[in-house]
């Protein structure tokens, strides 16, 4: 058994959206740029990557996040918009935004930080942005410009509502064909 498993802390998002999310996806493939799409089964917007963690750190890991989202009620996001970090010019990573709900989804991610910097975890030195990982680009090239013509012209795009009513801390296994995400614990939103 290794003593290490990559981790992270997110919330998934409904079936309705994941479904959105796949046809936008084909029709951004269409752009024929060299993209890593994701596996919109596994979709969901990150709170906080802690990398590889001591499995004996797991257990309060999952404590802590549970502590820190228990007061908190849930509510709903509304996914919207298509972008790129850094930008549309240097596409990197290509994303759904979060429309309402997002100032929520700060304040949740602004809790898990506190939780989990008092188990000895760095915060996150970048502003937190809500949002759905669509892609990462492998490589910068011609079909890039297609690409971030399309995003252009769907970037106030509405994909759904979705509720958040818990918290998830994953394992991320990588494989060749993309990552294997566990859940290894559940924080309900009880608030």
């Amino acid at each position: 058994m290794k003593g290490k498993v990559r981790t992270f802390v997110a919330v998934e998002v409904d079936e309705g959206v994941r479904n959105q999310a796949a046809k936008l996806i084909r029709r951004l493939q269409q752009s024929g740029a060299d993209v890593r799409w994701v596996d919109t089964r596994q979709m969901h917007v990150t709170l906080k990557f802690l990398g590889e963690v001591d499995l004996r750190e797991v257990y309060h890991i999952c404590m802590a996040v549970e502590k820190s989202v228990a007061e908190i009620e849930p509510f709903s996001i509304d996914v919207c918009g298509v972008g790129a970090f850094p930008s549309l010019a240097r596409p990197r990573v290509l994303w759904l935004g979060i429309d309402d709900g997002a100032e929520q989804m700060s304040a949740l991610n602004a809790r898990i930080e506190t939780a989990l910097h008092a188990l000895g975890y760095p915060r996150e030195a970048r502003r937190f942005q809500a949002h759905l990982t669509l892609g990462r680009v492998r490589k910068q090239d011609r079909a890039l410009d297609d690409l971030a013509e399309m995003i252009r012209e769907m970037q106030d795009l509405e994909i759904g509502p979705s509720t958040v009513d818990q918290v998830v801390i994953f394992s991320s296994e990588l494989q060749p064909t993309g990552p294997v995400y566990e859940p290894m614990g559940h924080a309900e939103l009880n608030g």
